[in-house]
């Protein structure tokens, strides 16, 4: 059993981990909350904009886009967003984990990909691999402006502009709630199909489904779709990375919690040692001094 002094010792190195992870969480707690508060305030300008595009599919425009064209997969560009650091739980490791499958399944109908990494998590994971790292971007912060973003997402649409990708998939961890956050991959290029029904609701179904909706361009289709739809993009690509963020905060503050609880636990057990070894030495010291007393 080790000695009273070395158990001590450990009694308050583990104390001091337990200061450090309850503020842990208490910061995380704080920063989930303002990245809740920017995930919501972010949703508007997205679902809004989704909305218009969804009505831009299902028009029958002079000028089609090539963002709504749909084409045989033969590469696909994926999008992959992970947090800048650890200590967050299995976050991205789950997320490594939903997206490894499709990333071997491509290798296995020899279909290429690209990746794009938001993240520094995600940067080292894929230097790992054989992948074709195209684009990268890290320590976005906890506040990300779209600005820094802008650059990775270009070489992606780029690619898709210039057939060199066919498809691109958007893979990042939606927040469910403070206990659930949802690895995702949603296909971001070409724009997947809407529909328009559950786009408005029961009230006016009927009128939008019997509605052909159309459009008059200024100053022409062409332009504004070009503008329209990139913006789309980015829009989705911004919300994602916020809805990213705000797991990251919540993931990382059950952690802590879990890390501090687990080190009351162990203080509670050291402590017992602790007193079990003391008690031990006191009986040795009685012992020898009633040893003492009758030799004497």
């Amino acid at each position: 059993m080790a000695g009273a002094k070395e158990i001590r010792t450990k009694i308050k190195s583990v104390q001091s981990t337990q200061k450090i992870t309850s503020a842990m969480e208490m910061v995380a707690a704080s920063k989930m909350r303002s990245a809740q508060q920017r995930m919501q305030r972010a949703r508007p300008y997205s679902d809004k904009i989704r909305n218009v595009i969804a009505h831009l599919a299902k028009a029958d425009p002079e000028y089609r886009h090539p963002f709504l064209a749909e084409r045989e997969v033969k590469r696909i560009g994926y999008i992959v967003i992970t947090s800048d650091r650890g200590l967050c739980g299995g976050l991205n490791a789950n997320l490594f984990r939903r997206l490894l499958p499709h990333l071997s399944r491509c290798q296995q109908e020899g279909i290429g990909t690209d990746v794009c990494a938001i993240g520094n998590k995600g940067l080292q994971f894929f230097s790992r691999l054989q992948v074709n790292l195209v684009a990268h971007v890290t320590h976005l912060g906890d506040t990300p402006h779209i600005a820094d973003l802008l650059g990775s997402i270009k070489v992606m649409l780029d690619g898709f502009r210039e057939d060199r990708i066919d498809q691109i998939v958007l893979v990042y961890n939606r927040f469910i709630n403070t206990m659930t956050q949802e690895p995702r991959l949603e296909t971001l290029l070409p724009l997947p199909p809407v529909d328009l029904d559950t786009e408005h609701g029961g009230a006016d179904e009927g009128e939008d489904k019997a509605y052909g909706w159309d459009y008059i361009y200024e100053p022409n289709a062409q332009e504004v779709l070009d503008q329209l739809l990139q913006r789309y993009v980015e829009s989705i690509v911004y919300q994602s990375v916020v809805d990213n963020i705000a797991s990251e905060q919540a993931a990382r503050m059950v952690a802590m919690k879990s890390a501090s609880d687990n080190a009351e636990a162990l203080i509670d057990d050291l402590q017992l040692v602790y007193n079990k070894a003391r008690q031990a030495a006191i009986t040795t010291e009685l012992t020898e001094i009633v040893s003492g007393a009758a030799a004497v």
